[in-house]
């Protein structure tokens, strides 16, 4: 798929926001070795995260080791020795016998987005003090095609549904609400990969306003690289919607070495812009 000039121009000002996503009150990101709740680690399994083939090494045994830059973060903030290997997140769902990989709609621009990326499950971090994951050829699948796509400014819907190269293995597909809507004050969770980092849950967030068609808007913690997050109704653990955009993600303070580094933006619970979560149910392939 070749996107024109035109489109690509509109798309401008919701990829530059998409990027920007912060902190509300306590910072909830869990790794998946400290996640209780088993609800949410069954969740976890049918999240992947779009990782470029440069950041996928080949070992011997077969298996893939996933590489990639540090955090760059202030030394004693949470997760700054971690890898980033991932640029967007997704998740595997199922509809009419079909699977389909759901991502945001910017974070699929082209065609070649599909061959140039992964889309890797099990990217996570399983025991404490853990410092490479190894992931095996079950767990990473290659974009066959876009089944459907909207990144649009006037309306701001921004999601993506892929097909994959093969059958899932090893997971369930999640399950999406399928009519009416999330309400405000309704529990919310997200599990994706903040700044590219091994996924993350994210709880104990809730929605601030859903009046609007195409998006409702949270006090999730998110950052860049939860783009395409699935986000969850605490209650049901059904998909609500794809995390999409928000507040802008860091800011400068001095570190614990007394040198200047990059921090997360921390807001109240209802202050800052919020965090904007497409609807799962305007997506029209779901509507088929």
């Amino acid at each position: 798929m070749k996107l024109g000039t035109i489109f690509l121009t509109l798309a401008l000002s919701i990829s530059a926001l998409a990027n920007n996503k912060v902190i509300y009150g306590d910072d909830n990101r869990l790794d998946i070795f400290e996640v209780t709740n088993s609800m949410h680690l069954r969740l976890a399994k049918a999240t992947a995260g779009k990782v470029s083939n440069y950041n996928l090494d080949e070992l011997p045994n077969g298996n893939f080791r996933m590489s990639g830059g540090k955090l760059n973060v202030c030394s004693d903030d949470k997760f700054s020795g971690q890898v980033t290997s991932a640029t967007c997140s997704g998740f595997l769902v199922g509809h009419e016998g079909k699977e389909y990989l759901v991502t945001a709609g910017h974070c699929i621009t082209s065609s070649s987005s599909c061959s140039s990326h992964k889309w890797v499950f099990d990217y996570a971090l399983t025991e404490e003090g853990q410092e490479n994951i190894e992931v095996g050829k079950d767990s990473i699948y290659t974009c066959k095609r876009i089944v459907e796509r909207q990144l649009n400014s006037g309306t701001q819907s921004d999601y993506a549904v892929l097909e994959l190269d093969r059958k899932v293995v090893g997971r369930e597909p999640l399950k999406m609400r399928s009519s009416g809507e999330i309400k405000r004050g309704e529990e919310i969770l997200v599990i994706g990969h903040p700044t590219g980092l091994p996924s993350k849950v994210a709880d104990d967030s809730y929605v601030r306003n859903s009046s609007n068609n195409v998006f409702f808007q949270t006090n999730l913690d998110t950052f860049a690289g939860n783009s395409g997050s699935a986000v969850f109704n605490a209650r049901t653990g059904d998909v609500e919607g794809i995390l999409v955009r928000g507040h802008t993600d860091y800011q400068s303070r001095r570190g614990s070495d007394g040198k200047y580094c990059r921090t997360p933006v921390v807001c109240d619970m209802d202050s800052c812009r919020g965090e904007d979560v497409t609807k799962i149910t305007i997506i029209k392939e779901f509507k088929k």
